[in-house]
Order: structure tokens, then sequence, then C-alpha cells
């Protein structure tokens, strides 16, 4: 009883606020253009989001933790000693991979001169600052000799350049380890690409070869002059290409992949102007009807004017409050389709229900009330959904500001809808009330006036006239709309036929099956490649670099940041233990086997241990240019303490296999808590994984678990709780099909996609809610009628907003990006799904399902009748009084 009461009210509120604003018609037209226009201006102050990083890695990561550790322990520069795949952190860099067409051999003299004398070309760089021209010498990190640092691969081509000058046969070129002339080990798993080896490890021939050169950044003007020699090093790599065409190389800078990310959003430009002109002319076409006065072309357009303002007072808050721009905003304007769509077309379907005698007042404050109730709880959906997805709780930046900026929108939304469209409806009642035509606004003339002008003129002026129209065919003024007449006449027939229902049913079983099969199989996505365009550095790279590059990676530093007892046998042969699985690169366990070989456990002190120890590192040859791995600490009595000592390891995994990655930065994190010695691993690639899945998760868990909060506490307030029952069933179904097919269409659970199923929540309660209240609400008559009737009243306004949403997305599909692309499978598969289980698989199965409504008939008092059986005695006559006499 309280929840029709509660339900009765809420309509009465709405019928009266539809009254209040056809009222005020050009007060409430007027406010949200000028509200937009105000915020709109604050354009001036957009701001692109520059770090992506910040915007895709977990803000709460312990790999962050872990860096500024190492960080502490050994400086950045000296990190780059190793150039190990960037230990520490990328920092300011060129990189290059150089290949050839036909898989030539890149050691062989002609291609190891061309390498070269690219090194040359590099080194030559100039940056010009007022006064003053920039070089690679200038801005490099230095080495401990205050020479810059370069690659070993370098030195390695040199002295093979050398030695064939020379006609020297003794030099080899081992792999992944090899010697130079001077005793030094360098490691090349990282620069030599496409190995092929002889016995003992000896390199027969490479098909790429990788340079990198690191540049500082330590202020501002170093970061500006770095930044703008990595601008000229893409340059000189492809003007050198071209120069050289047998040869292919590809270039990639620290600010690659931030700027593909953006890059994205120019891209997509037209793609999207494109799209606009397409829901543009499917909004007009699809809410016009042969009709001139019936016809309402304008509220397609101003539908969509509507969400335009609604998305730009939500872009002018996000700039005022300092928020800055980044290309997952792309997918802002198509949940503002969805959703605001279909509330400005089931409010055209509304007005379609009411009388034509009625004022224009009355008949907007009946929309009000038929309409705006469901549209409200949708929308409060969406905000509690999106909202959760808004809070800290979300730990990918990306997902958030996503998030919060579609919250803004769509209660910018809910409130234009309420207001200028509400409006502009108004407006077109008075020119329909008037007669007048619903394009050009001009006096459509009766028939009779019509006969002496041509053929196209009637055409275009074809109009049903009140006193033509007799009461019994009054209610039917508006079924030449094409969707209208395809529904009522043809589709709700043909749906809840006998023999159509069992090959729905078979199709529901084949689409849970194949749901299921995908269901299995997801995979999560933390390559940073699929959120860029795709012909950029960044994917031509990235391709090169797992062709060629996949056999040792990644490399991970492990980091001992205690004073351990390193002249210890037992503590050895621990540190060892831990790094078992791993091809190790460093030199810290040779002379961790050599300090075993002297012996050095029986009976030396550790006074004599540590100089040793330290004295080795500096004076040995073979471990001069390492002596960083250790870091020692003098005390007072002169005793040398060892503070913190690492090594470098290969993983036997790829970085191409992210779920084997993931599993292995678990299994190093583990080991490091439960073993004697205190470590840390750490890996810059380790930022975006760790914690990824449970930070990609917990948007689409937590909008989960408020969705069916909101629909479990609705069911108080709605008028029937069995609603709120099927809606969470179709949620579940829509939400599992999509999660499926978007797996088995190669779609990776990232974060676009995660946004993408926060939305389809909404989307499916948005369509198929009006849809399962109308059938759960209606009494009397059967299943099956009250099915037509759901399909016959809501099914024009799910149609409508249906295909101007994915003749908008089509052109989505053609925007050479992976984000768009995932966002388009995403968003089409959600429409699709939702699609189907409105017209196929609800009116099927609520056709011999739950509730029945024989047994819902309503108990009439004998009061009641006495009174109907008076009524209708009266009025025996008026077939039409009786007849609205036994609807009520």
């Amino acid at each position: 009883m309280l929840r029709q009461v509660l339900h009765r009210g809420l309509r009465t509120c709405f019928s009266r606020l539809g009254h209040f604003i056809a009222s005020h018609p050009v007060f409430f037209a007027s406010a949200p253009v000028l509200i937009s226009i105000l915020l709109g201006a604050s354009f001036s102050r957009y701001q692109v989001e520059e770090s992506v990083e910040h915007l895709l890695a977990p803000q709460h990561s312990l790999a962050k933790i872990e860096r500024n550790l190492v960080n502490s322990l050994f400086p950045v520069n000296r990190s780059k000693h190793r150039l190990y795949s960037d230990l520490q952190t990328p920092g300011r860099y060129g990189r290059v991979i150089v290949t050839s067409f036909q898989k030539a051999n890149m050691l062989d003299q002609h291609h190891t001169d061309l390498i070269l004398k690219l090194h040359a070309a590099v080194t030559k760089i100039q940056v010009p600052r007022p006064g003053f021209n920039y070089t690679f010498a200038h801005i490099c990190i230095l080495n401990n000799d205050k020479t810059c640092i370069v690659d070993d691969i370098v030195h390695v081509l040199e002295e093979l350049k050398n030695a064939r000058a020379t006609n020297r046969t003794s030099f080899a070129i081992t792999y992944p380890i090899t010697h130079l002339k001077d005793g030094r080990a360098v490691y090349n798993g990282h620069q030599l690409g496409g190995v092929t080896v002889h016995s003992k490890d000896r390199v027969k021939s490479a098909e790429a070869v990788q340079l990198t050169y690191y540049l500082q950044s330590i202020n501002s003007l170093n970061d500006m002059v770095a930044e703008r020699w990595e601008s000229s090093f893409c340059d000189t790599v492809r003007l050198f290409q071209k120069s050289n065409s047998k040869i292919k190389m590809y270039p990639y800078t620290s600010s690659s992949l931030r700027e593909d990310f953006q890059k994205t959003s120019r891209v997509s430009e037209r793609y999207l102007v494109t799209s606009l002109i397409l829901v543009v002319t499917m909004a007009i076409l699809c809410c016009s009807m042969q009709d001139c006065v019936r016809s309402k072309p304008w509220l397609g357009l101003l539908g969509l004017v509507t969400i335009t303002l609604a998305t730009l007072t939500a872009a002018g808050i996000i700039n005022l409050t300092g928020g800055k721009y980044n290309s997952t905003f792309l997918g802002v304007p198509f949940v503002m389709l969805g959703h605001g769509l279909y509330g400005t077309f089931e409010m055209l379907s509304s007005w379609r229900k009411t009388r034509e005698d009625q004022h224009v007042k009355e008949r907007t404050a009946a929309v009000y009330a038929d309409s705006m109730l469901s549209f409200s709880l949708t929308t409060a959906m969406y905000l509690v959904t999106f909202g959760i997805g808004a809070s800290p709780f979300t730990n990918i930046e990306a997902a958030r500001i996503f998030c919060c900026n579609s919250c803004i929108a769509i209660f910018f939304n809910y409130l234009y809808v309420l207001s200028f469209y509400g409006s502009s409806l108004v407006f077109t009642g008075y020119i329909e009330n008037n007669y007048q035509h619903s394009i050009f606004c001009r006096k459509v003339p009766k028939p009779e006036a019509l006969q002496e002008k041509p053929a196209w003129y009637r055409f275009l002026l074809t109009a049903r006239f009140s006193e033509d129209t007799s009461e019994g065919e009054e209610a039917n003024t508006y079924e030449s709309h094409l969707l209208v007449c395809f529904l009522k006449r043809y589709y709700c027939d043909w749906i809840t036929n006998t023999y159509v229902k069992p090959f729905v049913v078979l199709f529901y079983l084949i689409y849970i099956s194949f749901a299921l099969m995908g269901y299995l199989q997801v995979s999560e996505g933390s390559d940073l490649s699929n959120i860029v365009a795709t012909a950029t550095q960044t994917i031509e790279y990235t391709t090169a670099q797992q062709k060629y590059f996949s056999n040792y990676s990644p490399v991970i530093g492990f980091y001992i940041y205690e004073s351990i007892e390193y002249w210890n046998t037992s503590v050895q042969e621990d540190v060892l233990e831990y790094t078992k699985g791993f091809v190790r690169i460093s030199w810290f366990e040779s002379y961790l086997n050599y300090l075993r070989k002297l012996n050095v456990s029986t009976g030396l002190p550790k006074k004599n241990f540590t100089d040793m120890l330290r004295n080795s590192f500096l004076k040995a040859p073979q471990f001069s240019h390492f002596q960083e791995d250790i870091i020692f600490s003098k005390k007072y009595n002169d005793e040398v303490d060892v503070v913190a000592s690492r090594m470098f390891l290969v993983a036997k995994t790829m970085e191409t296999n992210r779920e084997e990655l993931y599993d292995l930065l678990e299994t190093l994190r583990r080991l490091s808590v439960t073993s004697k010695v205190k470590f840390i691993v750490f890996n810059p690639s380790f930022v975006f994984m760790d914690r990824y899945a449970s930070s990609l998760g917990a948007p689409l868990h937590n909008s989960c678990i408020s969705a069916l909060f909101l629909l479990f506490f609705s069911a108080f307030l709605v008028a029937d709780s069995l609603i709120n029952v099927w809606l969470t069933l179709t949620v579940v179904s829509v939400e599992f099909g999509v999660i499926g097919f978007m797996t088995l269409w190669k779609v990776e659970l990232d974060c676009i996609s995660v946004l993408c199923l926060i939305y389809g929540i909404n989307y499916t309660i948005d369509n198929c809610a009006p849809l399962l209240s109308t059938f759960v609400l209606g009494k009397d008559f059967t299943r099956t009628k009250w099915v037509k009737n759901a399909l016959e009243v809501h099914g024009v306004a799910i149609l409508q907003s249906y295909l101007c949403y994915i003749v908008g997305l089509i052109p989505l599909a053609a925007v050479p990006s992976n984000l768009t692309c995932t966002l388009f499978r995403c968003l089409f598969l959600i429409a699709f799904v939702t699609f189907f289980h409105c017209f196929a698989i609800l009116p099927v199965i609520l056709t011999f399902l739950p509730p029945s409504k024989k047994k819902r008939k309503e108990k009439k008092n004998p009061e009641n009748r006495e009174e109907i059986e008076c009524v209708e005695m009266v009025d025996m006559d008026s077939t039409r009084v009786v007849d609205q006499i036994t609807t009520v």
C-alpha cells in the first residue's frame, strides 16, 4: 500500500512540474543555454593530462614505494650505467631498433658501418637555445669518469669494426654476455635481437640491434631541452631511414607513449563529426512521419542539442576545477547519447499517448507524470554507479575522472531534459494544436484547399484534422509513424507466436553457451599499447621489441636493503637461493662465487673482509665499473660495513605474457616477506602491473554492488518489487554476455572495457526498466497481451534510441586507434545484447513465467460493483464512455 501511495505521489509531483514548465517555457528553454555558454567559456583554461603513469598506473601501488626506496639507495644516474631496460625509472631517453627488410645480419660489415654512422649522427644532434646549442654531450647522463654513458653494444660494434680492419679473427661476440678487450663483461640480451648462435653461445648473426641514449632531466630547463632533443632524435632517425632504404628503424622516446595516447583525440575528430551528422540525421528521421502536423523532426534535433548542452556544461565545470583532458573522455558523449536520447524519445512516446483535444499544459503534465518517474530512477542509477567509480575507492585515475565527468554530465542532462527539452515539447505542442507545419511552422490548409495544388505540394502538407477523425479513431492518429505501425501490426504478433518462441529460447541457450566460453577465457590487459593510436611509434616499436627482444625480458633489479654478513658462506648461499629460476646477468653473483673460492669465510675477520670487498670492487679490472652494486658505510672505528647491495636478474618469462609476469611479481613479493634476507624487486613495468587486477576490477565490483543495492532499495519505492527481480536478472544476463563476447572478440579487461561494463549496467536498466514495469503492473488479460502492450508503449522509444546509437557508433570503428577500437566493440556489444533482450528474450520469457495475470485480478467490493453497474446503465449507449470505465 505504501509503495502505491509513494508511486502516485511522485507521479503527481512530476505532473505539477510539467504543468509549471509548460507555463514558463521561455525561461526553461533559455536558462540551460545561457548556463552552458557561460561554463563553456572556461575552455580558455583547457589543459591536457601529460602523465600516462598518473592516469593508468594504480594510485596506491607498492611498486611506487619500492621505486622511491631504490632511488634513495642507488642514484638514478648511476643506474643507467647498466642500461638494463630502464631498471629504475625511464627518465628522458631516445631509443631506436635497427633491422632490415630482408632479415640480413646486422653484424656484417655493411650494417655495422651504418649503425655506427647513425650513432655518430645522433650524438651530433643540436638543440638551439638563445646563446647556446645543446648536443648530446651537454645533456647526457655522465659516467664516473665524466664521459657520456653509451650503450655497450656501440663499444662491441667498434671493436668488431677494428678487428675486421686489422684482420683479427680472435674477437667473438657471445650472447647474452660478451667480453670486451679491456676484460669487461657486458650484457647484450636487450641490445641484440633475432640472434642465431654457434656453439659456446658465439653469435652467428643478429637480425636487430637496439641503441639507447639516456638524457638528464634534473631541472625544468634541462627537461625542456631533453624533450626537444627527443623530437630531433626522431627526425634524425627518419631522415637516416630515407637515405638508407634497405634498413628499417623504429624510433621511440620517453614522450612517445604520451603523444600517441593523446593522438587518439586528433585522429578521431573527423570521425566524430561524421558520427554527429549520422546521429542528427537518424534522430530527425526517427521523429518524422507523413503527417506534417504530428511529425516532430525538430524534437529529434533538440534532443541532441540537450545532450550537447549537458556535455558542454560538464566539460566547463571540469575545466574550472582544474581538471585535465585525456583521450578516455571520448567515451563520455556515447554514454550521454545512450541515456539522454532514450529519455527524450520516451517523452515523445508519452506525448503520442495524450489526447489532442487537451490543452498543451495538460498534455505536458501527463507526459511528465508518465515518463519522468522511470527516467529519474535510471538517472539515479547512473549517478550511483558512476559516483562510486568517481570516489577515492577507485585506484586508477583515468577511470575515476571518467566517472566523475560522466556523473556531472548525466546530472545536467537530467536537469536539461526536464527544462530545455520539456519546454521544446511545449513549443511544438502549440505548433501542433494550431495545425502548423512541423518544419516550416506555417498554417496547414484543409484538404479541400489543397486540391488545386501540385502533388508534391499536397504530399508535403499531408495532415489529418480532428473533424475528419471519428472518436474511435482518435487514439490512432500517430499510427502512421513507421515504427509504431511496424511494432503494432507485425512484430508484436510475430514475436509472441507459439512457433517462434522455441527458436528464441534456443537462440538464448546458444547465447549463454558462447558467453560462458568467452567468460572462462577473460584476460587482463595491462599492455599500454592498447590505449594508443595504431599507426604510431609506440605500436611499431612495441611490435619490433616483442619480435626481436623477448628472449631475455624483463630485467628485474634485486635489491638487498640491509647490512648482511657477506663473509658468511650460508648468507651467500641464501642470496643465490632466492635468485634461482632467473638468468643472472650481474657480476655480483660472480663475485660471491669468487669469495667462496678464496674461502674468505674461514677465520677472516669482518673488518678484513669488508676492506677486501671494497678494494676489490675499486681496483679489480673485472669489477671496476660495477662498484655501485654495493653501498659501503664507514663507521667511527674505520670499520667499513655493507649498507645495501643489488644484482640484476633476467626472468625466464616474456613481457608479452602479462599473466605470467604478474604471477612472477606476486611470487617474488611473497618470497621477500618470508625470506631471511630483506630484499625488494623492481622494474618500471611493475608500476603499471602492481595490483592492476584488483585496481581494475574495483570500479566494476563497486558499481555492481551499488547497482544491486539500489535495485533492492528501490524495491520498496516502485509499485511492485517483482520489477526489480526481473531487472536484476536481465542485467546479470546482459553483463555476462557482454563480457563473454567481448573476450571472444579479442577485447581484454582493461581500463576502457571496465568503464564500458559499468555503463552497460545502466544502459540495460535504461531500456528494460520501462518495459518490465509496464508488463508487471498490468492486470487482467493474459501475459501475451501485456507483452504486446509493453512493446507497443515503449518499443518505439527503444528502437529510436538504438538506431541513433548504432549509427553513431559505426564511424568509431574506423578510427585508427586501439582505444577507440576497444570502445566501439564494447559499446556495440552492450547495445546489441540489450536490444536482443528487449525485443526477443524478455517478450518470450515473460509470456510463460511469473507474474500470472489471472491471479492478480483485484477483488471488487460490492459498493464498487453497484457504482459501476449504475454508471454503465446510464451510459449504455455511449461506447466510448463504457470502454473508459471498463479500462479503469
